[in-house]
């Protein structure tokens, strides 16, 4: 159920980016779904091994290269899912960033109540 909640809540935080970022299109609701399920795999698979590969480039700039990274890999997934568009690398930085808050605000918000809720 959990995993099912985030990706819906990140394919709609997809769907709301193309609406603020420049450079960033989504065609429609179920390339929103794919995209999230790919960029989950992506990033459960690939970027550890990116991370653990680039780890003293990132400890020198304090894990700022981690956006590089993120920024890669939205561009990996954009290459081969279908009506998802990322323009350039910068567009991809801004839309990882931009899908780390809608992350960070469903885990804060929405589903720790999930989880309070059955805990009683």
């Amino acid at each position: 159920m959990y995993l099912i909640a985030r990706l819906f809540l990140n394919a709609i935080f997809l769907l709301i980016a193309t609406y603020f970022m420049k450079g960033v299109e989504v065609s429609g609701f179920y390339s929103a779904i794919m995209t999230a399920l790919f960029l989950g795999i992506v990033n459960a698979v690939i970027r550890p091994i990116f991370i653990f590969l680039t780890l003293p480039i990132n400890i020198l700039t304090l894990g700022l290269f981690t956006l590089v990274i993120n920024g890669l890999l939205i561009l990996f997934v954009a290459s081969f899912v279908k009506g998802f568009e990322v323009s350039s690398f910068w567009a991809a930085v801004g839309l990882s960033i931009f899908l780390w808050i809608g992350s960070w605000l469903t885990n804060t918000f929405i589903i720790a109540k999930m989880f309070k809720q059955h805990d009683t």
